[in-house]
């Protein structure tokens, strides 16, 4: 029989709104049991010479894979070993500098248990993330950080929902402390993520993208524009740089050659220097390529040349820019 689809929406609305308002508390819980072991986890892993190494299974292993994935993006160096994983030679990653990361919400997994001589032998501390203040992996822990939950947002209280939650806020929270605690700032960040558009933004320079050499349209100020027009078709980026003994004089355009039509102008008579714009405006290599972009969308422009104390040393141009990925 076909449920009702007005009951059916009802019904689903207010599990939903269930599972909400129950992680919603968890991790206002969390919130007022933060204290001086979230201090010292903090502590431990900003003097740890290694690796902040993320170990778990299950629903645990899953969330520690991000949480390890956010620690290294935002200037931690992280890794997460699995621990069944690390049972059958795995555990050959951790060195004895590194600081260990372990969830379980029970602090009963079998496969981190059997981990835990091996750890010690190494002599690594460890961070526990465990809602069970009594387990075997609270007590081995070097700092216990209380990742407990009143119930679960599963109806069944089984499913880990509201406990992976927490334990996610939690890493979210330790990582972005290390973060500022560190001075990370974003163009670290960017350093992190090259193939991101952030990281795009922030360390792609106008030298990475212009053209230069023989790939720069230059003319001399006597060429007849004709000349100039074909010099501009033939390296595509819609502009000639107008050059005398290597310093600029001016740019020529597509919308210098609309302007020069307007004004009557017989182009097939007309030399360059007749129609270019005159002391354009002009970006250094070693200028963000980004702040390229900023300035040419001001101007309303779609290409720059690049000058280095004085010299011509090539042209950026919208579209190069966009084949960068910086817009």
């Amino acid at each position: 029989m076909k449920a009702d689809p007005l009951v059916a929406r009802d019904h689903w609305m207010a599990l939903a709104a269930d599972v909400l308002r129950i992680e919603a508390q968890a991790v206002e819980a969390l919130q007022s049991r933060l204290d001086d072991s979230f201090v010292a986890a903090c502590e431990l892993l900003l003097s740890t010479r290694g690796r902040a190494v993320v170990c778990g299974v299950g629903k645990s292993g899953h969330v520690g894979h991000k949480i390890a994935a956010t620690l290294a993006s935002t200037g931690t160096p992280s890794f997460f070993l699995h621990a069944a994983e690390a049972t059958h030679g795995d555990l050959g990653m951790l060195r004895a500098d590194d600081t260990v990361i372990a969830i379980s919400q029970s602090g009963t997994s079998y496969e981190l248990l059997a981990l835990l001589p091996g750890i010690k032998r190494l002599g690594c501390p460890i961070i526990s993330f465990s809602g069970n203040p009594k387990s075997a992996l609270v007590q081995a822990a070097t700092v216990a950080l209380d990742v407990s939950v009143e119930r679960e947002a599963c109806p069944l209280n089984l499913a880990p929902t509201a406990s992976t939650t927490t334990t996610m806020v939690l890493g979210d929270a330790l990582a972005i402390a290390l973060l500022g605690a560190r001075g990370f700032n974003s163009e670290d960040f960017a350093r992190s993520h090259p193939g991101g558009r952030l990281g795009r933004r922030l360390l792609i320079r106008v030298s990475d993208v212009m053209a230069c050499g023989q790939d720069i349209p230059i003319v001399a100020p006597r060429t007849a524009l004709t000349d100039a027009l074909l010099e501009m078709s033939a390296r595509g980026l819609g502009v000639v740089i107008v050059v005398n003994d290597a310093k600029l004089q001016g740019v020529f355009t597509d919308g210098d050659l609309r302007r020069a039509i307007e004004r009557g102008v017989d182009v097939r008579r007309a030399t360059v220097q007749e129609v270019m714009s005159v002391s354009p405006l002009t970006i250094e290599s070693n200028i963000l390529a980004f702040e390229a972009v900023d300035q040419m969308q001001q101007r309303k422009i779609t290409s720059l040349p690049v000058v280095d104390n004085h010299d011509l040393i090539g042209v950026v141009s919208m579209h190069q820019l966009l084949q960068a990925g910086v817009i």
